[in-house]
């Protein structure tokens, strides 16, 4: 056994309750290999208002292992709070719920020994191992300190499975490592047989299994052997680990895919009925869906197909979900081979789709700025605690319970009244990270405002929206911000996309934070100081643009939408922005400095240049809509962008049909272009039935089938005729639980996909997907829909 001293990036984090105490284990990637740490005889703590403390002394003495502290701490109440250190760390819960039923709170008791141990040493996921015995791939009681520049080359693993349309496991494919194989339940067939696609050489290993827990053992075997720090998969957690834990349940054979050949520890969503999480020691499991949704990708539809085609221009559908079941049938009678390299592709598909997005190395810089578990998606309020509690310990507080504010409603972003129409020459200056910017130049911060509301001396204190004020001199939060700032701009320097983004979204989190109940530092008086800084802000920008001469149109939360109120070349548009944005930054310099004694580090930004600019009505009035409007940008260069912002064309409820009308209209309008005879034409082609491939709705089912009774829309409608439709042919009901359903508009209303009878009813659609559309761009120009078709046709 010998002393170590190497990096490691946190994989996994577990803790458990052994004989001589609390236990924590962390897996780390390294450059050696995976290594576990294992840190014995942790001691764990919480803290309890003083005046409580003979309370606690009388739970304690039934209860040994545990002893109080005196500290130098108190609570945001300013109450001095002594420590409770635990042997164990359930003996902290067992004691919460003892002093819940006498109203005591006992806080921070909910903090995990393994979270609590990075978080009070400032590590989110790269770690410097020092000291401690070493075994083989174990190290023990060694010291942990932060190594925020490390980052391993993780092995990756790629799963897909195939299954009958009942999930009865069928193949088994890994990919990604040298090891690439198909476990294919059955016998291999008597002479040897190529896949059906021609061109599509079998380029990995086909290993045939007699019984599924024969596939269950030889997948065991290749987890042990190849040992991937990282799975990935598509929807791999709900369905393909669930399937096979579910399948090796049934045969009584266990499922062993953590290293040294530990089980899934299987958790379910208290939130969600049926979501599952699923730790594993050692590896960490990414989900392509939640990754992407994570790094705020957004596509119609997160099935792999479309991603891949989006990404990669390119898929392997072979049909909706019952022809694909029916071929896949069809391919495990017949053709195993062509099976597993319908299997194999998947496996592929999602490795190059995060290559593409860059996933991974997203995840592990998430990992490594929000101090969250590699495979912890969401989380906001974990990472503002991980960031936070440290930081307060330091300056004498510790943290409230989750609960102890009340909820109560606050302003949300501001967003200005919009003055509909076609514009020419509209700019958009946009307030850089409106809310951290924000939090550091006033200074908001949950212990700044205890400090500044009990400070003696005005002079040491920010005023703030509603009488609230904030030490100017201790707080917590605008010192995170900065970091995170400054990493940002260094990510930005050196295009660390992933590191980038990462960073912005946590420090985006913080104000939504402090405005989620859930988080033990909800305060409405808080949120506020930050929304209503932006609602003042937004209003003075107003002002000072109109001062110049221009007119503001509109402004969402960050952003404020100029008319320079004449048409203006490319290059005179961007040097106004400039100016303007050059400016406004320099007032506020010089009025925080003269008028609050503050550093500005509010920062206006000039952000896109529309040429033609329109902003619509709400449908039914004269009144200018929100959050809705479309523009023809241009760049620095001259190049041109179509924008659409909450428009049909950018909704995914609304038919490719009226997506493709709206497009088409709005570009010949902004282009100057004729755009009479396209609407005539447009409809024209509607009724002759040469836009039929167009007509498809295709809508989320929220809520279970059964749910609807009685509002029941359109898509739910042919969602229990779609079902219908499956029973009859002794398929399983595909809508009962929700889901997406794709669906056309008939003479007999609503009717699925899978089973349309009726004739089309494009009288709707004339209705209510072209004619509601063209009257909101026709009508500011004196034109409608009706008079430009009935004068073409009788169409109605």
């Amino acid at each position: 056994m010998t002393s170590t001293v190497l990096n490691g990036f946190i994989l996994t984090r577990h803790w458990r309750d052994a004989p001589a105490g609390t236990e924590i284990e962390y897996w780390l990637a390294t450059d050696a290999g995976p290594i576990k740490v294992v840190l014995p005889s942790q001691t764990s703590v919480a803290f309890v208002a003083t005046q409580h403390r003979s309370q606690v002394e009388a739970h304690l003495a039934t209860m040994p292992g545990m002893e109080i502290r005196e500290l130098a701490l108190k609570t945001f109440h300013q109450e001095p709070v002594v420590g409770i250190y635990a042997k164990h760390f359930r003996q902290l819960g067992r004691l919460a719920r003892a002093l819940q039923a006498q109203s005591i709170p006992l806080l921070e008791a909910d903090v995990r020994p393994h979270d609590r141990y990075l978080m009070e040493r400032f590590i989110t996921a790269g770690v410097l191992v020092e000291g401690g015995q070493s075994n083989g791939a174990t190290i023990v009681d060694c010291r942990l300190k932060p190594a925020p520049e490390y980052r391993p080359a993780l092995k990756v693993v790629s799963l897909d499975i195939e299954t009958s349309q009942h999930e009865a496991l069928y193949s088994i494919a890994l990919d990604g490592l040298p090891d690439r194989v198909v476990f294919m339940l059955g016998e291999p067939p008597r002479e040897s047989s190529e896949p059906d696609a021609p061109g599509e050489p079998m380029d990995f290993a086909l290993i045939y299994c007699p019984t599924r827990k024969a596939i269950i053992e030889k997948l065991n075997d290749w987890f042990e052997r190849n040992d991937p720090d990282v799975l990935i998969g598509w929807n791999v957690i709900q369905f393909d680990l669930r399937v096979l834990q579910k399948t090796a349940n049934e045969c009584g054979v266990p499922l062993l895919l953590g290293r040294e050949r530990r089980p899934i520890e299987w958790r379910t969503h208290p939130g969600k009925q049926g979501y599952l999480f699923a730790p594993t020691p050692g590896r960490v499991i990414i989900d392509g869906i939640d990754a992407l949704k994570a790094a705020v990708w957004s596509f119609p539809s997160f099935s792999l197909e479309t991603v891949s085609q989006t990404l990669l221009g390119e898929g392997k559908a072979i049909g909706d979900d019952y022809d694909k079941m029916a071929e896949i049938e069809r391919r495990y009678q017949e053709d195993k081979p062509a099976l597993a390299l319908y299997n194999i592709r998947d496996c592929e598909l999602v490795l190059r789709i995060f290559d593409k997005a860059k996933l991974l190395q997203f995840v592990m810089e998430r990992a490594q700025t929000t101090g969250l578990p590699a495979d912890h998606f969401g989380g906001s309020i974990a990472a503002f605690s991980h960031h936070y509690l440290p930081r307060m310990h330091r300056l004498g507080y510790v943290a409230p319970s989750v609960g102890e504010i009340a909820s109560k409603a606050y302003p949300g972003g501001y967003v200005m009244d919009s003055k509909p129409g076609f514009y020419d020459s509209v700019v958009v200056l946009d307030y850089k990270s409106l809310y951290p910017s924000i939090i550091r130049t006033f200074l908001v911060d949950p212990v700044g405002f205890v400090e500044g509301t009990h400070a003696a001396d005005p002079a040491t204190t920010v005023k703030g929206p509603q009488g609230t004020v904030f030490s100017r001199e201790k707080h917590c939060l605008p010192e995170i911000v900065t970091t995170l700032w400054h990493a940002r701009d260094e990510a930005k320097r050196v295009k660390n996309e992933p590191l980038s983004q990462a960073l912005k979204l946590l420090m985006n989190s913080f104000a939504g934070v402090l405005g989620a109940t859930d988080c033990r530092f909800f305060n409405p008086k808080l949120v506020s100081a930050i929304t209503l800084r932006g609602h003042e802000m937004m209003k003075l920008t107003r002002e000072f643009v109109e001062k110049r001469g221009y007119v503001a149109i509109y402004g969402d939360t960050d952003s404020i939408f100029i008319w320079l109120k004449r048409t203006h070349t490319n290059e005179e548009a961007h040097a106004i922005a400039a100016t303007l944005a050059r400016d406004i930054n320099a007032w506020w310099t010089q009025t925080l400095r003269e008028q609050h004694g503050l550093a500005n580090f509010l920062e206006i930004e000039f952000d896109t240049h529309y040429k033609k600019f329109f902003m619509p009505t709400i449908r039914g009035s004269e009144v200018g809509s929100k959050k809705r409007y479309a523009g023809l940008g241009v760049d620095a260069k001259g190049k041109e962008e179509m924008v659409y912002r909450g428009l049909e064309m950018a909704r995914s409820d609304w038919t490719p049909l009226a997506r493709r009308f709206q497009e088409g209209l709005l570009s010949r309008i902004f282009h100057d272009e004729p755009y009479k005879e396209f609407v005539t034409d447009y409809a024209d082609a509607l009724l002759a039935g040469e836009m039929d491939e167009l007509l498809v709705y295709r809508k989320r089912l929220r809520h279970r089938l059964d749910a609807y009774q009685v509002n029941v829309p359109p898509q739910v409608r042919a969602a229990r005729v779609a079902d219908d439709y499956n029973a009859q042919l002794g398929r399983p009901k595909q809508y009962q639980n929700g889901g997406w359903i794709r669906y056309v508009m008939t003479q007999s209303g609503p009717e699925p996909m899978e089973n349309r009878q009726s004739r089309i009813d494009y009288e709707h659609y004339l209705a209510k997907q072209l004619q509601p559309i063209a009257d909101a761009l026709l009508q500011p120009m004196g034109e409608s829909f009706m008079a430009l078709t009935t004068a073409q046709q009788g169409l109605f």
